[in-house]
């Protein structure tokens, strides 16, 4: 096979980035070491930017989620007691948020590919970037016990934190930085109407977030140990958990039931750069993981896409600057979700080996937060997503 541009990674960032390129008139193929069934398992994030929302419906795949997705602009933070405090994006960012899960976005992709004629190969296995520093780079791949090959122009690694792609960059010039954080987060989906609002909870037993998905789905999670089983954690005893860590006024307003999804996610902080190597490049959390708690991870999917797919558009109208300045450009975005998810991760979340120091230092940029215009109106245009450099 001979294309323009072939993708690692069938998840959300490959199939955006192989729609947005075949919308631009550039060829590629998608390979996907998982089924398509197993991708459209995963339950990951939910919670959109509204330049992540107008990418995808500029790609052509916002029919869906803007008639099902929930528009908001409130999100509210509880701790100690004190009275719920609401920001409102659009009064400070002047922007609103998007909840709609990413299993329906990548849904709504591979709909959108397979309308469209695009090829996405499924259970690729080992698939192997080839001559990624010369000037014919190309793909090789096992189905069905046959070696396959795909010669391209350029590669897009968008295959996570697991996948092969960023291996392929010497050590010599990848350079990767790491914070683990000692907890994790367990989550609980459950079929039940959620809060009006997105509410983070600081609490002596730990941090709690009431999200959404929509007007009938709910996401919620704990703070937990990183040694945690779930098999620990019937419903019953996570529910009375979760409403424990949040005022009464507001954990009375929690609807409970069946859990139809449960899982834990360890948190950790990670970015490696550059995000480009010859013909090689990287997008998605294949370069970058932050923690969940600022809603960054799939937005910087999404984000990373829109500015390697007008790259590489570009490039084949004969206008190379976007090329060149790709890694640079898409980095400056992920530092800056990378500080804002740590620093609300560091100021909401319970530490093991926090001093009293600690904990009267973060209650005093809470009570700063609350009162400050100037605080309110940082931490909404970082929440709500910086716009898109040009």
């Amino acid at each position: 096979m001979r294309v323009q541009v072939g993708i690692i990674g069938g998840g959300p960032a490959g199939l955006l980035l192989s729609q947005i390129l075949h919308r631009g008139g550039v060829d590629n193929v998608v390979l996907e070491a998982r089924s398509r069934a197993y991708v459209l398992a995963r339950i990951r994030a939910g919670v959109l930017e509204w330049g992540s929302v107008e990418v995808l419906r500029g790609a052509g795949v916002g029919e869906r989620m803007d008639r099902e997705g929930h528009v908001h602009d409130s999100i509210g933070i509880a701790w100690s007691g004190r009275e719920l405090f609401l920001i409102d994006t659009n009064q400070y960012a002047g922007r609103p948020m998007m909840a709609y899960g990413q299993t329906n976005i990548t849904e709504d992709l591979y709909a959108a590919r397979d309308a469209m004629g695009g090829v996405v190969i499924d259970e690729a296995e080992d698939v192997r970037p080839q001559d990624i520093d010369g000037e014919r780079p190309y793909l090789t791949y096992r189905k069905g016990g046959e070696l396959r090959r795909v010669d391209c122009d350029f590669i897009a690694g968008c295959d996570g934190f697991h996948g092969v792609s960023r291996g392929c960059i010497p050590g010599s010039v990848l350079h990767s930085v790491e914070k683990v954080y000692p907890f994790g987060w367990l989550g609980v989906l459950s079929e039940t109407p959620p809060l009006d609002e997105i509410i983070y909870a600081r609490h002596a037993r730990g941090f709690a977030l009431a999200s959404q998905r929509n007007p009938m789905l709910s996401r919620y999670y704990i703070q937990c140990p990183l040694d945690t089983k779930i098999e620990d954690w019937p419903d019953d005893k996570f529910w009375a958990e979760l409403k424990a860590r949040f005022p009464p006024e507001i954990a009375k307003r929690i609807v409970t039931g069946p859990s139809i999804e449960k899982s834990i996610a360890p948190l950790r902080s990670f970015v490696a750069e550059p995000m480009r190597h010859g013909r090689l490049f990287l997008a998605g959390d294949a370069a970058h993981i932050v923690p969940p708690t600022g809603a960054k991870g799939l937005n910087l999917a999404i984000s990373d896409v829109f500015y390697l797919s007008r790259a590489l558009i570009e490039h084949y109208k004969g206008k190379g600057r976007y090329l060149e300045s790709y890694s640079d450009m898409a980095l400056r975005r992920v530092w800056s979700a990378a500080r804002f998810s740590w620093w609300l991760t560091m100021l909401l979340h319970r530490f093991p080996d926090q001093t009293e120091f600690d904990e009267r230092a973060r209650e005093s940029e809470l009570d700063y937060l609350s009162r400050s215009e100037h605080a309110k109106r940082s931490l909404c245009e970082q929440y709500a997503g910086l716009p898109f450099e040009n």
